[in-house]
């Protein structure tokens, strides 16, 4: 008996493709720092399960520059010390703001807790504690 699928009521992400230099690498360093696993190989795709339904497909760009994008995570506050930990412990650098002027530092918008950092493609990483309050 073939299993039913969920019905659909709402527009929501699903997947994003991320390109990558090397994607084991960077879907290995994200998993690592949000606690999550990498997933078997989907085609030329290296997926990250973020666990609310969205994957990030890790693609590898071999003939061309990988142009940074940014990618935000809501993140539960109570593993967000546990995540800053990881970045120290690999030797990564976070920021207060996304343009990485306050080394070493977090910020404090809307009530929650934030942090910029690089991954190894070059892409501009956030991981925050409560969502912007949008006007």
């Amino acid at each position: 008996m073939p299993q039913q699928q969920p019905t659909v009521t709402s527009v929501q992400l699903n997947h994003t493709a991320v390109y990558a230099k090397d994607r084991r690498l960077s879907a290995e360093f994200l998993a690592a720092v949000l606690g999550v696993e990498v997933a078997a190989p989907f085609g030329p795709f290296l997926p990250v399960d973020l666990g609310n339904g969205v994957t990030l497909d890790y693609y590898e760009l071999t003939d061309e520059p990988v142009q940074p994008q940014h990618y935000a995570f809501l993140v539960p506050d109570e593993q967000f010390d546990t995540m800053i930990a990881r970045l120290e412990a690999i030797g990564v650098t976070y920021y207060a703001d996304p343009s990485h002027t306050e080394p070493g530092a977090i910020n404090r918008l809307f009530g929650g807790r934030g942090a910029y950092f690089d991954d190894p493609s070059g892409h501009n990483m956030e991981i925050m504690t409560r969502p912007y309050a949008r006007p």
